[in-house]
């Protein structure tokens, strides 16, 4: 397992918020993510929730402004915060992620030139990051649930899907639910992975729902939308994911909120219901 370094400590609502970095031999770089451990954690193995955050976001931004610790400390879940990019590899381009392009993290491996040494999303928080916290920290992996918001959300419905049992739970605020079909995802993925729309495919979570074969999340997905999201139209797509949702038979619940955009007063505001519908299926 791949050790990391403790950077700094916090005392939060009876637990303790931690932000640590890697040496990260997926990535080939240093990775940045914060840990917060409930004060059940003193006690012993607590069920993990990891949110990916979405483009100019760190492994600070939630920990920061969802205000999440104070509903995670009550129920007993511990939240696992990556960074949600690499960063200074020295590519040319990557400044682009700041125009949701190449170099935004988008949660995948690629697999063209120049981004494919680096960019390896995916490997390093399936295969490294999440094994390595588990080595060192008092959570129960067997007992995970994986959320995001905007490209973090489109990372937690693909990744939940890519890899069948491996997360328990699943949500996603103001996702990026068909990014095939949006120029955010088109962009990221002729970069990352070429013209080849059949590999677009495999990061999609609209199209990956709607090839399933029976409901994956049968205990339901839940998803919040602001209806003031000036991305919503164009970028976010989440009636097609709610499509293939009903095709499949997935139980969904996707929550439509007048006068709310895409930020973090938005997750704020329903951070509660995110972690009791994690809550519900991690503590059975």
């Amino acid at each position: 397992m791949t050790e990391f370094e403790l950077l700094s400590e916090h005392r939060c609502f009876g637990g303790v918020q931690r932000f640590y970095r890697q040496a990260s031999q997926v990535i080939g770089l240093p990775m940045r993510f914060g840990v917060y451990l409930p004060p059940q954690a003193e006690s012993g193995p607590v069920p993990l929730l990891t949110y990916l955050a979405g483009l100019t976001c760190t492994e600070e931004t939630f920990a920061i402004k969802a205000g999440a610790q104070r509903h995670a400390a009550r129920l007993g879940l511990a939240l696992l915060t990556p960074d949600t990019s690499p960063r200074g590899a020295n590519v040319p381009g990557e400044a682009d992620a700041w125009d949701f392009g190449v170099g935004a993290g988008f949660y995948l491996d690629a697999t063209r030139e120049p981004w494919r040494r680096h960019w390896r999303m995916e490997s390093w928080l399936l295969d490294e990051l999440l094994p390595s916290v588990a080595a060192e920290l008092p959570v129960d992996v067997q007992r995970s649930g994986l959320f995001g918001h905007s490209m973090g959300g489109h990372g937690a419905l693909t990744l939940a899907l890519r890899h069948p049992g491996r997360f328990l739970s699943l949500s996603a605020f103001a996702p990026i639910a068909a990014p095939s079909r949006c120029p955010w995802g088109e962009k990221a993925f002729s970069g990352y992975l070429g013209d080849d729309r059949t590999q677009w495919a495999e990061h999609d979570a609209t199209e990956l729902m709607a090839r399933q074969m029976q409901p994956p999340y049968p205990g339901g997905i839940l998803v919040d939308q602001g209806l003031a999201d000036s991305f919503l139209a164009q970028q976010l797509h989440p009636h097609l994911f709610e499509a293939a949702c009903a095709a499949v038979g997935q139980p969904l619940t996707l929550r439509r909120h007048a006068g709310y955009d895409h930020g973090y007063y938005f997750i704020a505001s329903f951070i509660d219901d995110h972690l009791a519908h994690h809550a519900e299926a991690l503590h059975r």
